[in-house]
């Protein structure tokens, strides 16, 4: 059964929920959770670009915000008796799927939970799927906790 489950986390409501499902099953099987945050390029490109930061500001800002983000986790994770680890990736130089993936292999993950929109059609193509890049590449299985309808 699972014994290494890897969770990717954005502090989202949507990644709050793939963590959430993640932790049930955890402590169904007497797993340890891997949290994984990933600065990424297009984080960094559209804050930049959205706030006017000099980009090493930016990113300092960045890696203290996904710091705040593994510790409010690995908490979360914790408080409900379940072992947990958690990494923060600065990620300028893969996709977020890309890395992922390569977390996967390297910690030999037996489960990646990740919490979706299951967006469709436009919008997917729009904004992109790194759940689905992690889908297609990833080495084991991969859990989608799908967003309610009309969830942003």
């Amino acid at each position: 059964m699972y014994q290494r489950i890897l969770v990717p986390i954005d502090g989202s409501p949507t990644s709050d929920l793939g963590l959430n499902e993640a932790i049930r099953l955890a402590r169904l099987t007497n797993a340890t959770l891997r949290l994984i945050h990933i600065v990424d390029e297009l984080s960094f490109a559209l804050a930049v670009d959205a706030y006017g930061y000099y980009a090493g500001e930016l990113l300092d800002l960045l890696r203290k915000n996904g710091a705040e983000l593994l510790e409010k986790g690995m908490a979360a994770v914790r408080e409900r008796g379940v072992l947990v680890e958690g990494v923060l990736y600065e990620n300028l130089d893969k996709t977020v799927p890309q890395r992922v993936i390569a977390e996967a292999e390297s910690w030999k993950a037996d489960l990646i939970v990740i919490g979706t929109h299951g967006r469709r059609g436009v919008r997917r193509m729009v904004l992109g799927s790194s759940a689905e890049g992690i889908l297609r590449g990833a080495p084991v299985p991969v859990l989608l906790v799908r967003a309610p309808e009309g969830t942003q």
